[in-house]
């Protein structure tokens, strides 16, 4: 009994080192796949801190020699409007995200909690959409944008932007995995769907609301067809139209270039790191 109880023990602790050898492997592998993901990030964090004589410095020096300011202070007070760029962009995101999430939500919770004819076959169709690419829809909306007098506006590209049928799904999907109980112990308390709805349903769903938000927010910070397409006064323009016009003028001067790049993602890095705590 002792040599077998002997040779369990021994069976178990190679089991253990093989568990960790792998464990050790995946990490390191990982970490490299990780580290050649984000090389091209540091190098342009890098990059916007020199002059153009240490830019392309070979072997890649990441920590500049004398790190210089001044890319910064062309990209944001050279000859095209950042801030103004910035503050369109700002505009237009925030509305969009904060339009979708309310409509996504409502309905959402139609779809989820209110039981109606045919709210089955309704969801299904609608949520065959997705199959659409938008580049399908691309001109009928133009057409009508253009009759309506939105072309050339925040308020139409804002329109444009804000109703989403992933939005509805996530949410509903979300939104459909708590307990009907809740909903059915506030009814008998003399609550409606207004109530239920606003006081249990987005209490709870705030963790699906900020990934939908963010998600939202980031996409339509890194929208460019639509600006291209729907905007052509240059006062109007968002911060992807900035760049490319950016881009064009500084194209051999990779210094300012890189800073303008650093300041469109910082609002992204901090809105990640605002929305962190409450998707936990």
């Amino acid at each position: 009994m002792m040599q077998i109880n002997g040779r369990q023990q021994e069976g178990l602790r190679m089991e253990k080192k093989k568990t960790i050898i792998i464990r050790i492997c995946f990490t390191v592998i990982i970490g490299i796949l990780a580290l050649t993901m984000i090389l091209p990030l540091l190098w342009m964090i890098s990059t916007s801190f020199k002059i153009e004589g240490e830019v392309f410095e070979f072997p890649i020096r990441f920590i500049p020699r004398t790190p210089d300011l001044m890319n910064y202070w062309e990209a944001w007070n050279g000859s095209f409007d950042f801030p103004l760029y910035y503050l369109n962009t700002i505009k237009i995101s925030v509305l969009s995200t904060l339009l979708q999430v309310a409509v996504s939500a409502m309905a959402a919770y139609a779809f989820a909690k209110i039981t109606f004819k045919f709210s089955g076959v309704i969801f299904m169709v609608y949520l065959s959409t997705m199959m659409i690419p938008s580049q399908v829809t691309l001109i009928p909306c133009f057409m009508i944008f253009k009759e309506a007098g939105l072309m050339d506006t925040h308020l139409g590209l804002v329109i444009l932007t804000s109703f989403s049928v992933y939005g509805v799904f996530l949410l509903k999907q979300f939104m459909g995995a708590i307990s009907g109980e809740l909903s059915e112990a506030a009814i008998i308390d003399g609550a409606g769907h207004m109530q239920i709805f606003t006081r249990i349903i987005l209490p709870i769903s705030k963790p699906s609301l900020v990934t939908l938000a963010m998600l939202k927010f980031i996409w339509t910070w890194n929208d460019y067809m639509n600006p291209l397409i729907f905007l052509n006064t240059t006062s109007k323009f968002t911060l992807q139209l900035g760049m490319r016009s950016f881009s064009s003028e500084y194209g051999n001067q990779y210094g300012p270039t890189m800073a303008a790049a650093v300041l469109s993602i910082m609002p992204l890095m901090l809105l990640f790191l605002i929305c962190h705590s409450f998707m936990i």
